[in-house]
Formats: C-alpha cells, sequence, structure tokens
C-alpha cells in the first residue's frame, strides 16, 4: 500500500478517472453498435454525434488516434 499522501490521492483519482474514462468509452461502443446493426434513416443525424463523442475520446486520451479513425471511417462507410 501507498505510504505518501500525494501517492494516496493519485491512487483515489486515478480510480475515478478510470471508471468516467470507461462510462464514456462504453457509450461509444454502444452507439456505434446501434448504428451499424440498425438500419434506420435516422442514421445520418447520429453520425455527426457520435463522430463528435470519438474524438472527445481521442482528445482526452482514452482511444488511440488510429483507433479513432478506423472507429470514424468504419461507421462514415455504413452510414452512405
Amino acid at each position: 500500500m501507498a505510504n505518501h499522501n500525494s501517492t494516496k490521492k493519485r491512487i483515489r483519482s486515478t480510480k475515478v478517472r478510470k471508471e468516467s474514462n470507461k462510462y464514456l468509452h462504453k457509450t461509444v461502443r454502444n452507439a456505434m453498435r446501434a448504428v451499424l446493426i440498425d438500419e434506420k434513416k435516422e442514421k445520418k443525424i447520429e453520425t455527426p454525434k457520435i463522430v463528435s463523442m470519438i474524438d472527445k475520446l481521442e482528445k482526452k486520451n482514452v482511444i488511440h488516434k488510429n483507433k479513432a479513425a478506423r472507429l470514424k471511417s468504419k461507421l462514415m462507410k455504413k452510414s452512405k
């Protein structure tokens, strides 16, 4: 276990950040799955929102930039 107060705080803050990132990543995955599987015309409305969410994950370094590009490409290909 950590001995220093700063290390204990780092453990707590890392846990909070990890849970937040996990929630955001899961939300994007569920949204992608809904758009890719479902064949509605609402895809074109949802696509920009999902792309924005992916960009935010990339900016916060939750996902790698190449993975973000790959997801956006896949999404755009399906939405056509």
